[in-house]
C-alpha cells in the first residue's frame, strides 16, 4: 500500500512539473543601425512623416535608429557624396547640380510628388496671371535653391525671363514683405506662407509651380558607395519612411499630435494654421505610388537648369535617380 502511494505521488509530481510553463528566455536586444538624416530646415510640422516613423517604431522595426539633423549651415549634398553622411533630404535640382560636379549622389525616394514652390500676390494687386508679373517686383529668399528654380520654371512657362521683372532677395520674410507692400508678389512654399496670409485675413491670388511644370521636389538621396555596398540599408530607410508618409496621410490628426513631441512650441502655436500647413503638405505628398520619381520631371528639371546656365551639358539622368527601392 505504501509502495503504491509512493508511485502515485511520484507520478503526480512528474505531471505537475511537466505541465508547468517553461521559463521565458530574455529577448535578445536587437542592434539598430544609427542613421543621421539631415532635412535642411528647422523642426516643423511638415516633417510629420519622419516624426511618425520614429514614434510609431517604423524605423526601429526596420532595424534603424534614425535621428533628424536640422543643421542648415552644412552642405548635406556634398557630405552625402563624400559618404560622411549616407542619406539626406534634398530637392531634385541639387542632385543634378552635384552630379555635374562628379559627385556620386543618387535620388532614391520622392517624398514630395508636387514641387512645393509657388508665387502669391494680394488680390488687390491686379495680378491675375503669371504673365502679369512682367515689370513687377518679385521677392524670394535669394537667387539659389528650390525657390529660385521653381520661380524661374514658372516664369518660363508663362513666357517670361528673369530680365522681364525685378527679383528681390528678401530672405524668409515673404509674409511681412507682401503684407507691407514692399514687393508686388513673393515666392513661397505652397504649404506654408499662403496659410499664414489667409489666417491674417489677406485675400491672395496663388500660382503653383506644379500647375505649370512637373519638377523633382524633395526626396531622399544616398551615394553610389552605399547603394553598391549596403542596398538593404537603403531599402530599410526608404520603406520605413514611406510607411511614415502613408500613415500621416491616413491619420493626419494623430500625426499632428505626434509632431508636438518633436517641434518645440507647436502646441502653443495657432493650431488651426499649423494643422492646415500639415494638410496642405499632405496634398503635395499624395500619389498612387508613394516614393516614385517620374523621369519626365527629371527631364524638365534638367531643361530649366540648362536654360538658367546652372548646367553646362546634359547629364545621364538614369544615373541620377533609382526607383528600384520603391514598393
Amino acid at each position: 500500500m505504501k509502495k503504491t502511494s509512493l508511485i502515485i505521488l511520484l507520478l503526480f509530481v512528474f505531471l505537475v512539473s511537466a505541465c508547468a510553463p517553461a521559463a521565458t528566455p530574455e529577448p535578445t536586444p536587437v542592434e539598430l543601425t544609427p542613421v543621421r538624416l539631415p532635412v535642411g530646415y528647422i523642426p516643423n510640422v511638415q516633417f510629420a512623416p519622419l516624426y511618425v516613423a520614429i514614434d510609431k517604431g517604423f524605423y526601429r522595426e526596420a532595424g534603424l535608429d534614425v535621428s533628424i539633423d536640422y543643421s542648415m549651415e552644412n552642405d548635406n549634398t556634398v557630405l552625402t557624396a563624400t559618404n560622411e553622411l549616407q542619406f539626406a533630404v534634398v530637392s531634385g535640382e541639387q542632385v543634378l547640380l552635384a552630379r555635374a560636379q562628379q559627385m556620386p549622389v543618387v535620388y532614391v525616394m520622392a517624398w514630395y510628388q508636387k514641387y512645393p514652390v509657388g508665387i502669391v500676390a494680394k488680390s488687390s494687386s491686379g495680378i491675375t496671371s503669371l504673365a502679369d508679373l512682367r515689370g513687377k517686383k518679385l521677392g524670394l529668399p535669394g537667387l539659389y535653391g528650390a525657390s529660385y528654380i521653381g520661380a524661374v520654371a514658372m516664369l518660363d512657362a508663362a513666357g517670361l525671363k528673369e530680365s522681364d521683372l525685378t527679383l528681390d532677395s528678401i530672405g524668409y520674410n515673404q509674409v511681412e514683405v507682401l503684407m507691407t507692400d514692399k514687393d508686388d508678389a513673393v515666392v513661397i512654399y505652397t504649404a506654408n506662407e499662403p496659410n499664414q496670409l489667409r489666417a491674417l485675413g489677406e485675400e491672395i491670388v496663388e500660382f503653383r509651380a506644379s500647375d505649370s511644370v512637373e519638377l523633382v521636389a524633395n526626396g531622399i538621396i544616398t551615394n553610389e558607395k552605399t547603394l553598391k555596398e549596403n542596398p538593404e540599408l537603403v531599402r530599410a530607410l526608404v520603406t520605413a519612411t514611406l510607411k511614415g508618409i502613408d500613415y500621416t496621410i491616413q491619420h493626419p490628426d494623430e500625426a499632428f499630435e505626434i509632431s508636438k513631441k518633436y517641434v518645440e512650441n507647436l502646441a502653443q502655436a495657432d493650431q488651426e494654421v499649423q494643422m492646415q500647413v500639415l494638410r496642405s503638405s499632405i496634398e503635395l505628398w499624395r500619389a498612387d505610388r508613394l516614393g516614385y520619381s517620374d523621369p519626365l520631371a527629371w527631364e524638365n528639371m534638367q531643361r530649366i537648369l540648362l536654360q538658367m546656365g546652372l548646367l553646362k551639358t546634359e547629364l545621364d539622368l538614369n544615373a541620377a535617380f533609382d526607383n528600384s527601392f520603391i514598393p
